[in-house]
């Protein structure tokens, strides 16, 4: 059978869409509170070890699942051991990527309001302004948190219905050197403030007194998270690799970049933590908190503002993009096969004369989740319930989980 499946445009940009998958929130958000929530330069030197004892095997081994079977998650393994139970752990991985994408798409949305506020000018109108008091009232409203997971949520299923090379691949291949580049420029400054050696040390000098099993977890748990492994993500970016892709010298450039990313996050937050006074653990808020600080002390401070919070936002979008596409492939899938047993009339013919697996690869791989459910086939009898309810379910889960996590978040 000739494979069709589209690839990756070059190898830089198999590494920066496979960097912009990894590098997202978990290096820049969520790695610094995690970092001052768990005792600081200890978190961090457990952190590098998981990376590379663990994190760099774990990734190898996704992507030659991914590159051997050439189809999602759940496909992969049915491709490996056919006729088996292996399978469920494709099945387990889109359900973590579920669940990460119901908290990940609502801090998403935080990034977007940051945007707003800057671009309206709201964010820096008064000075001395108490940028913890600001973020609290903005993720305790009922709708502005919705509103805007809602949005990053559409930005998504544009960037995969523009497909991998046209979509993810260009958006990070532009995304990912200016976040590098800002990420520079806000470490300069920030080690530059008053009082920045004391976060400094924090982040450099281990005090061992302080790791326990649970910072022990918790840099496991980080070390995962910050290269998308364990969800299927990293076997579905694989899927588009090129036959000439030295994968284990992928993962290898994936993981410096990430952890290297990491760092540049905690030098740019921690001197500013200890510089304004703010509490290293003060958690999911501190990028929001911290970051307009120091912008303040810029000049031009709304440009770097929000220079920096679209980056964050691209950043979120391209981890974001394949984590949702880990997802529609497999629930294709099973509406492919449920099509297929509650067809008892001839209609059924014409669906028929396609395997599963290809019409789960035509159908499902080279479309976003709302392309999929318009895309599916009309000829059986409880489609469009099943339609319906897939929809309902696209749009009603966001909003649910939007509401939750705004206040458990904060």
């Amino acid at each position: 059978m000739v494979d069709n499946r589209v690839t990756f445009g070059s190898k830089l940009g198999v590494i920066l869409a496979t960097v912009g998958c990894a590098v997202g929130l978990g290096s820049i958000w969520r790695f610094p509170y995690m970092l001052g929530t768990n005792g600081g330069a200890a978190f961090l030197l457990i952190y590098i070890l998981f990376m590379i004892f663990l994190g760099i095997p774990v990734m190898v081994t996704e992507f030659f699942i991914g590159r051997y079977s050439r189809s999602n998650t759940v496909g992969s393994f049915k491709k490996m051991a056919p006729g088996t139970k292996w399978c469920w752990i494709g099945y387990n991985g889109i359900l973590a990527a579920f669940l990460i994408l119901g908290f990940y798409a609502v801090v998403s949305g935080w990034t977007l309001e940051y945007v707003w506020q800057t671009v309206n000018g709201s964010l820096y109108s008064t000075p001395g302004v108490d940028f913890t008091a600001d973020f609290d009232n903005f993720s305790s409203n009922a709708l502005r948190p919705i509103f805007w997971t809602a949005v990053f949520i559409g930005l998504t299923h544009f960037v995969i219905a523009s497909g991998v090379e046209k979509g993810i691949e260009r958006a990070s291949k532009i995304m990912m050197p200016l976040l590098f580049l800002i990420l520079v420029v806000m470490c300069i400054r920030s080690v530059t403030l008053p009082n920045a050696e004391a976060g400094l040390v924090y982040l450099f000098k281990p005090d061992f007194s302080k790791l326990t099993s649970s910072v022990v977890l918790s840099a496991v748990g980080q070390a995962f998270f910050s290269l998308s492994l364990g969800m299927g993500c990293l076997i579905t970016y694989s899927s588009y690799f090129g036959k000439d892709t030295n994968m284990l010298a992928t993962a290898w450039q994936v993981t410096i970049i990430n952890t290297f990313v990491a760092i540049l996050a905690g030098i740019m937050i921690f001197p500013a933590v200890f510089s304004f006074g703010i509490a290293p653990s003060a958690g999911a808020q501190l990028v929001f908190i911290t970051l307009p600080n120091v912008f303040e002390q810029l000049p031009f401070s709304s440009l770097w503002s929000l220079i920096f919070y679209i980056l964050l936002a691209m950043a979120a979008l391209t981890s974001a993009s394949f984590s949702s596409a880990t997802v529609p492939p497999s629930a294709a899938a099973l509406a492919t096969q449920w099509c297929r047993w509650s067809s008892s009339s001839s209609s059924a013919t014409d669906f028929s004369a396609l395997s599963a697996a290809e019409i789960c690869v035509r159908m499902s791989m080279q479309y976003s989740p709302f392309s999929v459910i318009c895309r599916m086939p009309r000829t059986c009898p409880s489609m469009r319930f099943n339609r319906a309810m897939i929809l309902f379910w696209s749009l009603a889960y966001p909003c649910c989980v939007a509401f939750i996590s705004s206040s458990s978040l904060r």
